[in-house]
């Protein structure tokens, strides 16, 4: 399955909705900014990993999270 990873203003996401284009995202977001993707869970995490190391819990367990639940959507979270 291949994610998207979604920033806007006020959060970062990540989607296992498949989009046909940014501009798709772009509208299901009114503050979008940019988006990346679509990428194999694997590319995301190594990506997670290296940009973002106060992802918290890890970059692994918030892609195992999405990928096992019914939601489409999760709300990356970091240390505070």
């Amino acid at each position: 399955m291949e994610l998207h990873l979604i920033y806007t203003e006020t959060k970062m996401l990540l989607s296992k909705k498949q989009y046909g284009s940014w501009q798709e995202i772009q509208a299901e977001f009114l503050d979008y900014k940019t988006s990346l993707g679509p990428w194999p869970a694997d590319a995301v995490i190594d990506y997670l990993q290296t940009d973002y190391p106060g992802l918290d819990p890890s970059p692994v367990n918030q892609v195992a999270e999405l990928l096992q639940a019914d939601a489409l959507f999760l709300e990356l979270s970091f240390r505070e």
